[in-house]
């Protein structure tokens, strides 16, 4: 199954489109962000790959047209190392990856962790923020408020700095409205 989905920022110029390739070998999720940041314009593209239960293998970061800036290895057990092999110490712990620029990186739990209405999961993630294209550990909460055949409403946290949401999603798990960041633009 292939599906396409836009997004647009929630105040001013901003447009994220996702290519999500969900196979029995695993899940492609190919992304390009266009948006402005301190008042300059930005591009970014990522891709993030999973195994066939949603566990990230490789997430690729960057500029689109030119290689990536940050390409990680994943173990799927919160084990990364670099291209070249070498252990990236600092995430180590860090299961799934957060880029502050696309709202798709939430699905990744929500899908992992399946949770029922009313449970809630502790992780850590590797955040990129894209403007710095440098990750870190940041441990965040997901609540599953409601779920139902179109969708479910889960509450986002992030442990360290406070900041909370509530997202619906579709079926799929993929936000449909991130209050105040990122508004469902197609379908």
């Amino acid at each position: 199954m292939v599906r396409e989905v836009m997004w647009s920022a929630w105040d001013g110029p901003g447009l994220g489109h996702l290519r999500l390739s969900v196979r029995d070998s695993g899940i492609v999720a190919d992304g390009l962000v266009l948006g402005v940041a301190e008042g300059r314009p930005f591009r970014l593209s990522y891709e993030v790959r999973c195994d066939a239960y949603w566990r990230v293998r490789a997430t690729r970061v960057g500029v689109p047209g030119e290689p990536p800036r940050v390409e990680l290895l994943s173990d799927g057990k919160g084990n990364w190392t670099g291209p070249d092999g070498r252990a990236v110490t600092y995430l180590e712990g860090c299961e799934y990856v957060d880029i502050s620029e696309t709202p798709f990186t939430n699905t990744l739990p929500i899908r992992r962790l399946d949770l029922a209405p009313g449970e809630a999961a502790e992780i850590v993630v590797a955040y990129f923020d894209g403007a710095k294209l440098q990750p870190w550990q940041e441990p965040q909460r997901y609540t599953c408020l409601e779920t139902g055949g179109e969708g479910g409403l889960y509450r986002f946290l992030s442990l360290d700095g406070g900041f909370t949401a509530d997202l619906p999603v579709d079926s799929g798990g993929l936000v449909l409205d991130y209050p105040g960041l990122f508004k469902r633009a197609f379908p």
